[in-house]
């Protein structure tokens, strides 16, 4: 049964659930810029403000517990003047970089504005061309320029990664997420794994290699699985539309088949060069003296049939090992070494379970 009501609809929630996620559950609209559904919410951004009626002040939705018999209001006009106000200052000191963003197309500060009826920044900026743009490593851009301070990346790394490399650093207006003072991050405990860009909801964190592409919105999106170990990590690959190259990769948390559940390790996203690399093999290779040259699958086939087979008969099957690899799955590596032993009949076999 309904234990409480939102915007005059009745609604059920559990005794632990926030007024954000009751009212999400039942289809109802609190915009927000901190929360995310894989972690602890914090109230932070406090976009997700809602009104209490009978109360004299508004409450975070993301933070406040369902409570039996409390009317919700999610729009009131107190409610919408006080969210515009937040995000006015928000915006305020957030470089006018739209249209030249990596973040184009999924960043969540737009459409909180056009929600909102912002059309432009009515205060002067106060930390604007502060802080520089830091590429100084080959796996992520720190812009910090457009850091809004939800603070996602704190949680995440803390979370998922199991670390803490960045923190709020400084105080009042002069807050900023940030690794140790003058530290950059090598010198922090990063991993890179990249859950930190996934999560942020604006431009400030981008990978390397889509930095500077503005057409994101605009992305083929391939899923498929990582080639990297037998784990069978899920990811989503965003391909440039027109030149079929890969401009990033990310991983789906609310799916519901990935075994990583989000979450991939430093290769899996970022560690894809050889995609396009020059030197990738693409057809098989058979030796001719001391060349080679391209041939078919089947003729490549046949003829390791052949050499594997001549050498049983004439030399047993200890004369020959076979090596398998870790980016094989499970199943393919069992298969392996059914052949090596079941089929050939040798135990010479191992496997580079090292990358």
């Amino acid at each position: 049964m309904p234990n409480f009501i939102i915007n005059g609809i009745p609604v059920f929630g559990e005794p632990s659930s926030s007024i954000l996620s009751a009212a999400r559950a039942a289809g109802i609209h609190i915009p927000a810029l901190c929360d995310h559904p894989v972690l602890e919410p914090i109230g932070a951004c406090r976009i997700c403000l809602v009104e209490i009626e009978g109360r004299p002040k508004l409450v975070a939705a993301c933070v406040t517990p369902v409570e039996e018999g409390i009317s919700v209001l999610t729009a009131s006009q107190r409610v919408l003047e006080t969210r515009k106000a937040i995000v006015e200052l928000i915006i305020s000191n957030h470089p006018n970089t739209c249209l030249t963003c990596t973040a184009n197309g999924k960043c969540e500060l737009p459409s909180l504005c056009s929600e909102l009826g912002i059309r432009r920044p009515p205060y002067e900026a106060y930390n604007k061309d502060k802080y520089p743009l830091d590429d100084s490593n080959p796996f992520i851009v720190r812009d910090r320029e457009k850091c809004i301070l939800c603070g996602r990346c704190i949680r995440v790394c803390e979370r998922y990664a199991g670390y803490s490399a960045v923190e709020f650093q400084g105080r009042s207006s002069n807050t900023i997420v940030d690794t140790a003072p003058d530290g950059t991050l090598e010198d922090s405990d990063c991993v890179f794994c990249g859950q930190c860009v996934q999560v942020c909801p604006v431009g400030a964190l981008a990978e390397r290699t889509a930095h500077g592409h503005d057409i994101l919105w605009e992305t083929n999106d391939v899923k498929t699985v990582c080639s990297y170990c037998g784990v069978g990590c899920e990811l989503m690959i965003r391909v440039h539309p027109e030149t079929g190259r890969i401009l990033n990769i990310e991983s789906d948390y609310e799916s519901k088949t990935a075994l990583n559940k989000g979450r991939t390790c430093v290769k899996g996203r970022f560690a894809w060069g050889f995609v396009h690399s020059e030197d990738r093999l693409k057809k098989p290779l058979v030796r001719e003296g001391d060349v080679f040259r391209e041939a078919s699958w089947e003729e490549a086939l046949s003829l390791i049939g052949e050499k594997i087979s001549g050498i049983r008969e004439k030399y047993g099957p200890d004369a020959i090992g076979f090596f398998s690899s870790a980016r094989c799955t499970n199943e393919e590596n069992y298969l392996m070494q059914k052949l090596a032993r079941a089929v050939i009949g040798t135990n010479n076999i191992d496997h580079c379970a090292h990358l």
